[in-house]
């Protein structure tokens, strides 16, 4: 663990070393309103918004923190008629109280020049976490494993000619070591853990589709995102378990009033061919602990209404419903999931429209918080 910190801390140093050499004095403070604001931070001093998340997860143990220092920048060559979206980059770190960790990077942006659209990510962790299954006579049980894995995925779109629509390819790169920690001397794996899955590869190239009409990427007052991907293993590709999965979701907002934005979310997915048991599909959903609900095939919507009190303040409340439906059951069988809660947000960085806070949220039989950067939605 003590690599990933010492990374992050170099970071730091590192981006805070820059600023201060630059000759300008730098500002927190908004020239609209005078409030604590990052704007002035991100564009003149090529700083960065530290966003600390605290894990409640109770799948990973229930306490631990995550630090995402989020580096923001306009692009140099914005499109002269539509919103431009800014080049991201982000760091993490994570250790939880079951002594999980895990590192990434990722970066995001747009080369206008061309129409294209891109994402980069990569990561390695050490994960402990509890899965769920349906065992004849026995009922639901908890089985606790390890996961070594590596993820590497990236992406490129490109504008489909006048349209708002981009299209292209993507490609993801997940190599796992499983380790069933509740296994005892001699004993025997339980029949849903395929042979074969405790160490694997997925190689998935696929292709994507996307729509976004959005006023901006970070926390939306209003317009449409729409997306569409479709990813497949094969043996030519050099996966171990050939399968495929196709995941389509769409977000909706409405500025109802100057100060009230309606937002709706739904989304499913779906798997077909041999899936991993730890890669079934799972509910994304506040207040659903992760991994908790799982299955070949998702269905969810959600709901978010946003009132803006000021300038700077808003308050949330969201609700939702959802079904995964594992291979064995039909979807009139599978159980319905809920979620509900309410949540605060403050304007971080006005000119990027970037709202940060915190949400609490509720589901069938649990309850989580979260520190929400953006929207919960990203």
């Amino acid at each position: 663990m003590k690599k990933p910190i010492l990374f992050i801390l170099s970071l730091f140093l590192l981006y805070n070393t820059h600023a201060q050499s630059t000759k300008q004095k730098l500002s927190f403070k908004d020239t609209l309103d005078g409030k604590f604001d990052f704007s002035s931070f991100l564009l003149d001093a090529n700083g960065f918004i530290p966003v600390p998340q605290l894990i409640t997860e109770p799948a990973l143990g229930g306490i631990g923190f995550m630090l995402v220092p989020v580096f923001i920048q306009t692009n140099k060559y914005p499109y002269p008629d539509r919103y431009t979206p800014p080049t991201i980059t982000a760091v993490a770190g994570m250790y939880t109280g079951n002594k999980s960790w895990m590192t990434a990077l990722t970066r995001s942006g747009a080369i206008t020049k061309h129409n294209l659209k891109y994402q980069l990510t990569a990561g390695y962790g050490s994960i402990n976490l509890d899965l769920y299954r349906e065992l004849p006579i026995i009922g639901e049980q908890k089985f606790a494993f390890n996961f070594k894995t590596l993820p590497i995925y990236g992406n490129i779109l490109k504008k489909l000619g006048n349209s708002d629509f981009y299209a292209g390819f993507q490609y993801l790169f997940l190599s796992t070591e499983v380790n069933p920690k509740f296994l005892t001397a001699g004993e025997n794996l339980p029949s849903f853990i395929q042979e074969g899955s405790l160490k694997t590869t997925q190689s998935s190239p696929g292709v994507i589709i996307r729509l976004d009409k959005r006023d901006n990427i970070f926390t939306p007052d209003k317009g449409t995102f729409f997306h569409a991907d479709f990813r497949f293993n094969a043996e030519w590709t050099g996966a171990d378990f050939h399968n495929q999965s196709l995941r389509a979701y769409i977000l909706q907002y409405f500025q109802l009033k100057e100060n009230w934005i309606s937002g709706f979310r739904l989304e499913t997915q779906q798997q077909f061919g041999d899936v991993p048991f730890y890669l079934e599909s799972g509910l994304n959903m506040r207040g659903v602990p992760s991994a908790r609900y799982q299955g070949t095939s998702t269905y969810l919507f959600e709901t978010e209404q946003r009132y803006d009190i000021s300038l700077r303040w808003s308050g949330i409340a969201f609700g939702g419903i959802a079904k995964a439906v594992p291979k064995n059951k039909t979807f009139q069988e599978a159980q319905w999931v809920h979620n509900y809660g309410l949540g605060v947000r403050y304007l971080m960085a006005r000119l990027f429209k970037l709202r940060m806070g915190v949400d609490i949220a509720w589901s069938n039989d649990n309850f989580g918080y979260y520190i929400v950067f953006a929207s919960a939605w990203r």
